[in-house]
């Protein structure tokens, strides 16, 4: 019987860790190629000067000044504690925390509750929570082509010509009064 035992109790030890080692490895496996756009992060003790590139996303917790550019389908996301004095470029961008300059978000800008965007924004989609805010110029939605503009100036001029005429005639008819 103590033979069965010790056996058991050594085959039991031998399978946990071999069972821990495969399960969490594959797990982990599993989850890096199913997160294979796990966010990298600028922690909040981190301060960064200067100029931030990339191509996968970002979380920012702590202090960037100069420039952050993330390339392709990247998102950047400034969290609560997140403070940010930079030119910021990405396909969509969250803010939770204070930014200072110019916003472009290719595809959707976030401002959460807590966040602060003061400086120029520019982007195809915007949201804004309650308690947000944002200070500065802001271009949102498609951009229009230069054919598009042409064909816009041409109609506001020609809607402009028309009330030009008006006030002509109020003042004729003023005077006849």
């Amino acid at each position: 019987m103590w033979k069965k035992d010790d056996v058991k109790s050594q085959a039991v030890a031998e399978n946990s860790p071999a069972g821990f080692g495969t399960s969490p490895s594959s797990d982990s496996s599993n989850s890096l190629s199913g997160s294979a756009r796990a966010a990298a992060s600028i922690s909040q003790g981190i301060r960064i000067k200067g100029e931030v590139t990339g191509t996968e996303d970002l979380f920012v917790d702590g202090f960037v000044e100069g420039k952050l550019n993330l390339t392709a389908n990247s998102c950047l996301t400034v969290g609560p504690n997140g403070n940010v004095k930079a030119d910021l470029v990405a396909r969509e961008i969250i803010v939770r925390g204070k930014v200072e300059g110019r916003v472009t978000a290719r595809d959707k800008l976030q401002i959460g509750s807590t966040g602060q965007i003061n400086g120029e924004v520019q982007t195809d989609r915007l949201a804004i929570e309650d308690g947000a805010m944002l200070r500065g110029k802001v271009e949102a939605g498609k951009q229009a082509k230069p054919a598009e503009t042409k064909t816009v100036a041409a109609a506001a001029a020609a809607t402009t010509s028309k009330p030009s005429s008006q006030p002509t005639a109020l003042d004729s008819g003023t005077a006849a009064d």
